[in-house]
């Protein structure tokens, strides 16, 4: 019995995200947190005035976000779109008391202060509000994954708009991301959208 538990206790920590939510954080605090973490990967840290959230996402989560990236970078290489790729470059603003780190984030052309394009994996509910964090940061889009469909959110002025598809790449597909999302490796993932992408442009 106590092995079964131990096996669903494992089964868990790979499936579900890990979150620590801490209160009555300073901003030189959350920059020192950072410093100690250095350049490791996790835990992501999400910072909103005063409240910081520690995030270390499950396998599956990690598996989704990377394999919207390995789709939208090879649709970009397909369509001739010059998209530069930064990962989970930390965002900071100390006088919006703002900070963030995307699962996958995105310029057209040339980086400027932040992304253009910041993908973010909903795959375990909570957390803190990261289109609250992001429009202070001032990324021009937010693209949220979530049960199989990406939601595109538009900054207009100092607010988020939902949008039907993305307005800095409306020449992708968001639709036939998520359903390549199911298939069985990631590579398999890629090669149907090379595939799909060539057929159209030959048809």
């Amino acid at each position: 019995m106590q092995r079964t538990a131990m096996i669903d206790s494992a089964l868990v920590n790979l499936t579900v995200d890990q979150r620590v939510i801490l209160h009555r954080v300073r901003w030189d605090e959350y920059e020192t947190l950072l410093a100690i973490r250095g350049e490791d990967s996790v835990p992501r840290m999400t910072y909103l005035e005063g409240t910081l959230e520690l995030m270390t996402p499950s396998r599956d989560h990690e598996t989704v976000k990377k394999t919207l990236a390995r789709l939208l970078e090879a649709y970009g290489d397909e369509l001739g779109i010059e998209l530069e790729g930064y990962g989970s470059w930390t965002l900071k603003r100390e006088e919006t008391e703002r900070g963030a780190e995307p699962d996958e984030c995105y310029s057209i052309g040339k980086a400027g202060e932040v992304p253009d394009i910041a993908i973010e994996v909903n795959w375990t509910s909570g957390g803190l509000d990261k289109l609250k964090v992001y429009n202070r940061l001032g990324v021009r889009e937010v693209w949220m994954w979530d049960n199989g469909v990406i939601a595109v959110w538009v900054l207009r002025g100092e607010r988020y708009e939902r949008a039907p598809r993305s307005e800095r790449l409306p020449q992708i597909d968001l639709e036939l991301l998520c359903s390549l999302l199911d298939l069985p490796t990631q590579t398999a993932a890629v090669r149907e959208l090379r595939a799909r992408l060539r057929a159209g442009k030959s048809s």
